[in-house]
Order: structure tokens, then sequence, then C-alpha cells
């Protein structure tokens, strides 16, 4: 399972948000390390199709439901809004949710 985060240059959020990353999924069994990314440049943004910073993803799909329509890629801070309202970190649930399907079902 391939688990990583994107990040631009000194993102708060981002910073504030691996270590949380980082336990969620040891909690949740899975042994690989977090691979973290950063994204430098509107180029790679693009390419790395970065809806924000941070940016969520598990075996390449990102953990907020929807997010594969959008297409608002750039170099930016993220926001999401989930059940716990609008937040610069993606909520735990999501992440959750893809560290536990089974890898044939993705």
């Amino acid at each position: 399972m391939i688990v990583e985060m994107l990040h631009t240059d000194g993102c708060p959020h981002a910073e504030e948000y691996l270590p949380r990353l980082r336990r969620l999924v040891a909690e949740s069994g899975v042994t690989d390390p977090v691979r973290v990314r950063m994204i430098a440049d509107g180029e790679d943004a693009h390419r790395e199709q970065f809806l924000g910073s941070p940016t969520v993803r598990v075996d390449g799909r990102d953990v907020e439901p929807g997010a594969e329509a959008r297409r608002d890629y750039g170099l930016s801070c993220r926001l999401y809004v989930g059940p716990s309202g609008v937040s610069g970190m993606p909520s735990d649930e999501w992440v959750l949710a893809l560290l536990r399907v089974d890898p044939g079902t993705r």
C-alpha cells in the first residue's frame, strides 16, 4: 500500500498533519512508511493533479470523496469540507476508509 502526502514548501497544515497521518497509518496496520513529496511549481502541480497542500493519497487515490472530478490544480493551500466543517486537513474518517479497503477493490 502506498500512502503519500503531497505538499508545498512551508505549508503549516502539512507540517501539522504529517504526524497524525503517520499515526493513522500505523494504527490501521499498514507497515509501509508514508511517502512525503513536495510540489515545487505549477508544472509539478498539473502533472501530479495536485489540488493543494496537503494532499493525501492512498494507492494514488485522493482521500477526499469526489476529488477525482476536480481540475483546479495548482500551488495553493487546500481546504477540506468534511464532517467537522472546513479544515486545512482531511478528515480521519476519509483516510481510514481508504486504508481499510481491500487492494483488489480499489
